[in-house]
């Protein structure tokens, strides 16, 4: 992992974490969780196992200090790692057969649902849930994972090209 890298993935993180923040609780406490967009930006652009884990710990640990979920920090802390390597690996798996940028969004897509549900459960398990599991999920998660991947398909194509064109971008992906 090199400096460049670093920087860029701290810039994604940040611009996450401060969407995160200012995204108000739409039901029971629970916002939708934009910063999961930024983090799968960081993994498509620089799929790296160690990007990967740095992302997942400091996405989680972010995205738990800024939830306005009751509880939300040890379920955060869990939920991004594991949707961080569960994106990865689908990343891996499936984008070298399709379309990067629609391969991307629609893992994004997938990787919102696999945190929602992560988080939800883990949630429910550690400190509850503050209304049902379906009414949480589908109030919450669903908006997130269509509001997640739209935001990827217009900001992947956009980064990638400003990445390459200043060659902070070194790895093709």
């Amino acid at each position: 992992m090199n400096t460049r890298t670093l920087v860029i993935l701290s810039l994604f993180v940040a611009i996450g974490a401060a969407l995160h923040f200012i995204m108000p609780g739409i039901y029971m406490g629970m916002k939708p969780d934009t910063m999961l967009a930024m983090m799968f930006l960081g993994i498509a652009l620089f799929p790296d196992k160690k990007n990967v884990l740095l992302l997942g710990l400091v996405t989680g640990l972010l995205a738990g200090l800024t939830s306005s979920f009751p509880g939300g920090l040890i379920p955060n802390l869990i939920d991004k790692p594991v949707t961080a390597f569960v994106f990865f690996g689908l990343y891996l798996l499936i984008v070298k057969n399709m379309s990067n940028l629609i391969g991307v969004s629609i893992l994004t897509g997938i990787g919102t649902i696999v945190s929602g549900t992560v988080f939800l459960t883990s949630a429910y398990l550690i400190v509850g849930l503050p209304g049902p599991f379906a009414a949480l999920f589908g109030s919450v998660v669903i908006p997130a994972t269509i509001m997640n991947a739209v935001a990827m398909f217009v900001l992947f194509p956009i980064v990638k090209t400003i990445l390459k064109r200043t060659n902070l971008m070194q790895q093709a992906s």
